[in-house]
C-alpha cells in the first residue's frame, strides 16, 4: 500500500475540466456523481467474492491505450485494482441508465480506505464494461478507463431515434428496423456524447438512413470501415426481410 501511495502522490492528482462542446455533440458528464473507490491489493475469485459479500464491486481503472494491440501505441497504464460501493453504483445506474452509463463520464476519487479522508488519486473516468449476474442482475465487476481532458477515447455511443411520431412510413403502418443500436467513435474525453440522435421524421416505407448521413462533430471520428452501412430502415410489414447489422 505504501508503494502505491507514493507512486500516486508523485504523479499528482488527475483532474478533468468540464466543458460544453459545440453542437451537434451532446456531451454529458455526470458531475453530480463522483464514484468513490478504495484500493485492493490483490485479485482473484476468492478476494472478489469476499468484496461482493461486503457490498462492494471489484473494479479496475486504466488508460484505454492499454487495450491497444501494438505495444508502441500503449502509454503508461495507470492501472489500479479497486473496489466501489454497490449501493452507489446501483444509484448511478438508476439515474444514468444503460446503455448511456457507458457513454457518460464520471468523477472518480480513490481514497486510502473505507471512510478515509486521504485522497490518493482523482480524475474523470468512463465506464466501458459492467458485468452482471445473468440470473439475479447483481453487479459483479466494473471496468473504467481514465478520461483525462484532451485524451481521445474509443466509445460505443447509443443511437436514439427521434421523430417516430410524425414519420410518414410509420403512419402508413410500417415499422422501424433499428439495424444499429450504437456507433463506435473516437473523440476527446471532454466531448463524449451520451447519445447520437438520428431523425427519422421524413422517412417513408423503404427509406433508410446510412452512417454517412449522420453529421458528426469535427472532433469525432466514426470507427467503421464502411460508412455506407444502414443505421435504420422503415419496413412495410413484419414479413419483409430484416437487414442484419454489420460491423
Amino acid at each position: 500500500m505504501a508503494r502505491w501511495w507514493r507512486a500516486a502522490a508523485s504523479g499528482g492528482l488527475k483532474t478533468a475540466a468540464l466543458s460544453s462542446p459545440p453542437p451537434p455533440v451532446r456531451s454529458r458528464s455526470s458531475s453530480y456523481h463522483t464514484i468513490q473507490a478504495i484500493p485492493r491489493e490483490c485479485s482473484g475469485s476468492r478476494v472478489a467474492s469476499r468484496d461482493r459479500a461486503q457490498g462492494r464491486v471489484p473494479t479496475v481503472v486504466f488508460t484505454q491505450s492499454l487495450l491497444e494491440k501494438e505495444p508502441s501505441a500503449r502509454s503508461p497504464s495507470r492501472k489500479y485494482l479497486l473496489t466501489t460501493e454497490r449501493k452507489q453504483i446501483k444509484s448511478i445506474l438508476n439515474s444514468v441508465r444503460l446503455p448511456f452509463f457507458c457513454s457518460t463520464t464520471f468523477g472518480l476519487q480513490i481514497r486510502a480506505g473505507s471512510g478515509s479522508s486521504t485522497l490518493l488519486e482523482s480524475g474523470k473516468v468512463l465506464p466501458i464494461k459492467i458485468q452482471r449476474d445473468e440470473e439475479t442482475g447483481k453487479i459483479l465487476n466494473l471496468v473504467l478507463v481514465w478520461a483525462d481532458e484532451g485524451s481521445k477515447l474509443k466509445v460505443d455511443v447509443p443511437v436514439v431515434f427521434k421523430g417516430e411520431e410524425v414519420c410518414p412510413g410509420l403512419k402508413k403502418g410500417g415499422y422501424l428496423n433499428a439495424i444499429r443500436t450504437s456507433l463506435k467513435v473516437t473523440c476527446p474525453a471532454e466531448h463524449i456524447p451520451s447519445k447520437i440522435e438520428v431523425d427519422v421524421s421524413n422517412l417513408d416505407i423503404g427509406d433508410r438512413i446510412f452512417m454517412h448521413d449522420v453529421e458528426f462533430h469535427p472532433s469525432m471520428e466514426l470507427l467503421s470501415k464502411n460508412d455506407a452501412i444502414p443505421i435504420c430502415k422503415v419496413m412495410s410489414t413484419k414479413s419483409e426481410s430484416v437487414e442484419p447489422a454489420e460491423a
